[in-house]
């Protein structure tokens, strides 16, 4: 279909002259008297650009452009204004409120059709980019979610997880690796910033930690073996959390290094827990890398979590201090619950209706004998 535009006049005269001028190309109009009638009009015809008188009876077309603005269902649509007004500050105005151009009247048809057809070109390049891009994340979101571990396809892990990315693609990152039938590495990873430039990063953090979490390597020497490469790859002021949790069920050892990373916590099958507190630098900044390790005997019954600070700073009503102590009750409540629906019983918790600002991980493991 041609391109709709919306003439909203207070002069008949003036509509039908632009009318005339549009029809004549082959585009579509429709018209509105002021701006309440835009405004409806706008919602129920999707008009694909705006040709706004400012003075008009009631309020100005100037207030018409805020709310038009202001509104997700017609805040994409470009706006021209049309005006007797051709001073520098009105033109201003009419620019910063959200108009695209500028038009003095007396209006000259010509004039009005080369900005018009300008103006529905910029948008439609602009619509195609974001398609393009959209498609793009969508390709990265698939290859990203393809590279993540299902507790399905590693039952012997005995892990449930719950993962939301704030975008598409989300720079969190966790992975399951079993080193014998009863040993396994747990993995959880949050990379600065988030969307494509992140997640970009995770399919070299698994090759990675495949790499380096195998039985030649000690928890601290698989979380060195990653700093060491990702310094050469990540940008100035790029860094990751992470933390390693090495889970040997014969010895029911389970040992954690952490990276910076919120302190893993552990609750036992009676309901007593505690959080692994530790010191230690973010990967990928420093050449002399401070890591802590932590041993703590577990038995079978007891559940461990893993988690990115969104987790805790997403928590509804406090900080992170409060988010972790919602964390950790959680964790105590739903230990009963098979291991997938407390996860998900955690996460909303968690989550609540609170909006969104970072990507949402919870990794939760429960020791078998």
């Amino acid at each position: 279909m041609p391109p709709k535009i919306l003439i909203v006049d207070d002069t008949p005269l003036n509509v039908e002259l632009l009318q005339e001028v549009l029809g004549s190309v082959g585009f579509r109009t429709c018209s509105a008297e002021n701006g309440a009638q835009c405004i409806t009009l706008s919602r129920s015809e999707h008009p694909d650009l705006i040709l706004l008188d400012v003075m008009m009876p009631g309020e100005t077309g100037f207030e018409t452009c805020a709310r038009l603005k202001s509104d997700p269902l017609t805040a994409d649509i470009p706006v021209i204004f049309l005006s007797a007004l051709d001073d520098v500050k009105s033109k201003v105005k009419g620019l910063k409120i959200g108009g695209v151009d500028y038009v003095s009247k007396p209006v000259h048809g010509e004039e009005v059709l080369a900005r018009v057809r300008v103006h529905l070109r910029i948008g439609e390049t602009n619509r195609a980019m974001a398609r393009q891009n959209q498609a793009r994340l969508e390709e990265l979101r698939n290859a990203q979610q393809a590279i993540l571990v299902r507790p399905e396809t590693c039952p012997d892990a005995r892990f449930a997880v719950y993962y939301k990315p704030l975008e598409g693609a989300g720079g969190d990152f966790y992975d399951v690796v079993a080193v014998d039938s009863d040993v396994f590495g747990y993995f959880v990873a949050d990379v600065s910033g988030h969307g494509a430039s992140a997640a970009f990063l995770t399919s070299a953090i698994k090759a990675l930690l495949r790499q380096y979490a195998g039985p030649l390597f000690s928890p601290e020497d698989t979380m060195r073996g990653v700093d060491a490469v990702m310094r050469q790859m990540l940008g100035e002021e790029q860094y990751l959390t992470a933390c390693y949790a090495h889970l040997n069920r014969r010895a029911q050892r389970l040992s954690v290094v952490s990276a910076g990373h919120p302190p893993v916590i552990v609750v036992s099958a009676s309901g007593k827990a505690q959080t692994l507190e530790m010191d230690s630098d973010p990967l990928g900044i420093f050449s002399s890398l401070v890591l802590q390790r932590k041993d703590v005997k577990v038995s079978a019954g007891d559940r461990f979590f893993l988690y990115t600070d969104g987790m805790i700073e997403s928590a509804p009503g406090g900080g992170r201090k409060t988010g972790l102590q919602s964390l950790i009750e959680s964790c105590v409540s739903y230990r009963t619950d098979p291991l997938s629906d407390a996860v998900s019983m955690i996460a909303r918790d968690q989550t609540g209706a609170k909006v969104a600002e970072d990507d949402f991980l919870l990794l939760a493991v429960e020791v078998t004998g």
